[in-house]
């Protein structure tokens, strides 16, 4: 096999079709021609209220409205969404109505749904839908959610869904017996994901065929067949989902089902004709799920070293009105609040609490970044106090490289428990800190510094489809959809390495069931650890199946045969072989009109091989399926340093100088993860200096609009230095980690250590904004 694709800086596939103009998105499908009806949500004001009445008898008598619906006239009307992800700790799960019935419990939950000719009628009459609604009292923050003076839910005590502590060694003893303790309390406020491309969902149902068949900007278009399969009482063979090209998504599109991904199919399949829905940027705000808010209280003992003896910390999650993704993001939180340190003696309890804000599921980092602040931020405070250099604190608690794997022993969100396969962290910071340099010359500069894991690859599986055509051309298929992180291009790395063929020969579809039906979604940072392996796993079939086939027609041994210049040739003899073109015709045994070399494809040849033309168990054509299903997480890693300059009057932000070193095992393609990795900073950046949402104690959001949710311009990012080590994964057969979360999670912690020591004022919240590093000096 020829390794001289994977590795390499191929250039995005994708791009030549996005940069022309060639997408296409789910906004755009038209498919045979026939205009969509368009359709928008009536969606509350109140952040907390009771319905009193819903009244769409004026919306339903405009010209050019279809259908209103209200919950009232849903057959499922009366029935939760599900929990996509059940939890035993989850004692009171919570999730919404397609559309509210009695109670809304956030601002922008859908109570009525217009269908109309074109979407400027179908907002004409939303707002002609009366809603009476009696006001109830709000609970916005975690913090008030914790004391629980009103509650989101009165049927859930405490604001309480979830409440889960778990322990590793015996962290009271070790505490009481430590010589240095501290405490700590930090902070983490909500963000939204806002990806280019909003939500969108189309869907036609063809009564002939009995199909239904929706295109969903979607991370997960396997699941969304499956669900609305059971919903609608349809054979899954008879629902079509795909997600064509999704500009970007960043998490909240993995979340499922959100109430248009089943109302909108619905009213295709009510209507008889197809219905549309795209979300508009205030939507994107107020109905699509959320993530990050988080407030810590850590206790910390350690010795007089730097060396971490113990750590409990106690948390409170914002998880919004209702609970659709489950406990997963506190999970994910406590599982890698340790990071890539020792740590004997741990303890965590977390509360997922109720309030009256958007729902919560994963957001990039998804939980991660509150856990590398929350640990970063108290290795700082025990360098400081202590006195000892911050760089010199974590030298002294990595795990050190010969004791992988490293159990630590609390739970994690694939099942299993936490368990680090592989890595060199002392590395990782060694590199950064050269690739750093110097401190900069003048005043107000501090260094920042985070070192984190990330937990990538999560399965239960993935699976793919490989198929050598007679023309040679390769063409695979994976239920994986991409949200823009080059999926097409390193997964033809893969099957061109496999099969021995040139890059561009390979065209990668995937996101679609018409190609392949099985499969879980893009989120995690799985998509190279389960579908690439499952690429390899296809690939390797059909070229073992090469082998075989090519090995009767060379008179050689198949363990003696090679695939590399897109042939099947003899090792160390390179002009004996044939093409893979032919093999693939030999292996389907029928005439074709065209393509020529059919004639070897039949049993009337000079060297007819005894026996039937197809082997008994073996199937026509040079294609498979293969599968790959992980047997725990792998764990990436990696280290950011930076240099930032703060001006002390006007608290703006400059950084100097930025650099990360990453490692997520085999690099299959180095650009490609120098763009996630550049992208994720930039995410991290915006999240800690400029993305805040802001609530007001009505549970309104203030700032739902670009004009107001301030984003960083290109100006605002600086340029990153990038490089990398490799320490493969011993748990899959390609030694590759995911590598899409890994740009964003030590952001605020390096930023909050360099503006921490370029002011001198304590940082123990994100985001921050020059107001609020004008409050903090204030305080000094």
């Amino acid at each position: 096999m020829t390794t001289r694709w994977f590795g390499a800086r191929v250039q995005r596939l994708e791009d030549d079709r996005l940069l022309r103009g060639h997408g296409r998105y789910t906004d755009d499908i038209n498919e045979n021609g026939e205009r969509a009806l368009e359709s928008v949500f009536v969606r509350s004001p109140f952040a907390h209220a009771r319905i009193a009445s819903i009244d769409v008898s004026a919306a339903r008598s405009m010209p050019g409205v279809v259908a209103v619906y209200s919950a009232a006239d849903l057959p499922f009307g009366d029935q939760h969404l599900p929990i996509l992800i059940p939890h035993p700790n989850l004692t009171h799960g919570r999730t919404q109505r397609t559309l509210a019935k009695d109670v809304v419990r956030y601002a922008g939950e859908a109570v009525a749904f217009v269908v109309a000719e074109s979407r400027a009628l179908a907002e004409d009459a939303a707002e002609s839908v009366q809603v009476e609604y009696e006001p109830l009292p709000v609970v916005i923050t975690p913090e008030l959610a914790a004391a629980a003076e009103h509650l989101v839910h009165d049927d859930v005590p405490g604001n309480v869904a979830a409440e889960m502590i778990q322990e590793a060694g015996d962290v009271d003893a070790a505490l009481k017996s430590a010589p240095h303790r501290k405490r700590l309390h930090f902070r983490f406020e909500r963000s939204a994901a806002s990806p280019m491309e909003g939500r969108a969902v189309w869907a036609r149902w063809s009564a002939a065929e009995r199909k239904l068949t929706v295109y969903d900007s979607t991370q997960s278009p396997t699941s969304i067949r499956g669900g609305l399969a059971v919903l609608f009482g349809l054979p899954e063979s008879h629902v079509e989902v795909i997600a064509p090209d999704v500009g970007g998504g960043f998490g909240p599109k993995i979340m499922l089902f959100y109430p248009d991904e089943l109302l909108v199919p619905y009213a295709a399949m009510q209507l008889g004709r197809p219905v549309k829905w795209t979300e508009d940027r205030q939507e994107h705000f107020t109905a699509v799920n959320q993530e990050r808010g988080q407030v810590h209280e850590v206790e910390v003992g350690f010795d007089a070293e730097g060396r971490l003896l113990a750590l409990s910390d106690d948390f409170i999650h914002d998880g919004g009105a209702y609970t659709p993704y489950g406990i997963i993001l506190p999970i994910i939180t406590a599982g890698q609040l340790p990071g890539p340190y020792r740590l004997p003696n741990y303890r965590v309890r977390f509360r997922d609490l109720y309030t009256n804000a958007t729902p919560t599921s994963p957001y990039r980092g998804a939980g991660r970044p509150h856990a590398c602040f929350v640990m970063e931020r108290t290795l700082d405070a025990i360098a400081a106090e202590l006195g000892i250099d911050r760089a010199e604190v974590r030298r002294r608690n990595f795990i050190q490289p010969d004791q992988f794997p490293y159990d630590v022993g609390v739970a994690w969100q694939d099942g299993n428990t936490v368990v680090y396969d592989s890595g060199n962290y002392p590395q990782l910071l060694e590199k950064a800190l050269n690739l750093l340099g110097p401190r900069p010359e003048g005043d107000h500069i501090g260094m920042g510094l985070g070192v984190y894991v990330e937990g990538t690859g999560v399965g239960p599986y993935e699976g793919a489809h490989v198929q050598v055509l007679v023309s040679g051309k390769v063409v695979a298929a994976t239920g994986i959809p991409s949200q823009g992180q080059s999926h097409a291009t390193v997964w033809a790395q893969i099957v061109a390495d496999e099969l021995g063929v040139d890059v561009a020969d390979v065209e990668v579809f995937s996101g679609d069931t018409r190609r392949f039906p099985w499969g879980v979604g893009t989120f995690a940072s799985r998509g190279a650890v389960t579908a690439g392996n499952a690429m390899g796993v296809a690939a390797r079939m059909v070229a073992d199946k090469a082998r075989r086939i090519a090995a009767d027609h060379l008179e050689a041994d198949a363990a003696d045969l090679e695939l590399a210049d897109g042939q099947v040739r003899v090792k160390g003899a390179p002009t004996r072989g044939m093409p893979l073109a032919a093999v693939s015709v030999l292996a389907n045994p029928v005439r074709y009109a065209f393509g020529g070399g059919t004639e070897a494809a039949t049993q009337f040849t000079a060297k007819a091989r005894p026996g039937p033309p197809l082997v008994d168990g073996e199937q026509p054509g040079l294609e498979a399926t293969g599968y790959f299903s992980p047997p725990g997480s792998t764990w990436a890693s990696g280290c950011h340093a930076a240099y930032v300059r703060v001006d002390p009057k006007t608290f703006r932000l400059e950084i100097l100088k930025y650099v990360v070193i990453h490692d997520c095992g085999r690099v299959i393609n180095p650009m490609v993860i120098e763009g996630q990795i550049e992208g994720g900073v930039a995410q991290g950046i915006g999240g800690a200096f400029y993305e805040r949402l802001a609530y007001d104690e009505e549970g309104q959001l203030r700032n739902a609009s670009f004009m107001e949710f301030l984003m960083p311009y290109a100006t605002e990012i600086p340029s990153i230095e990038i490089d990398h080590i490799e320490t493969p994964s011993p748990l899959n057969p390609l030694g590759i980690k995911g590598a899409g979360e890994a740009g964003v999670i030590p952001v605020g912690a390096v930023l909050g250590s360099a503006i921490e020591e370029a002011l001198g004022v304590p940082i123990t919240e994100m985001p921050l904004s020059p107001l609020k590093l004008f409050e903090l000096a204030g305080r000094k």
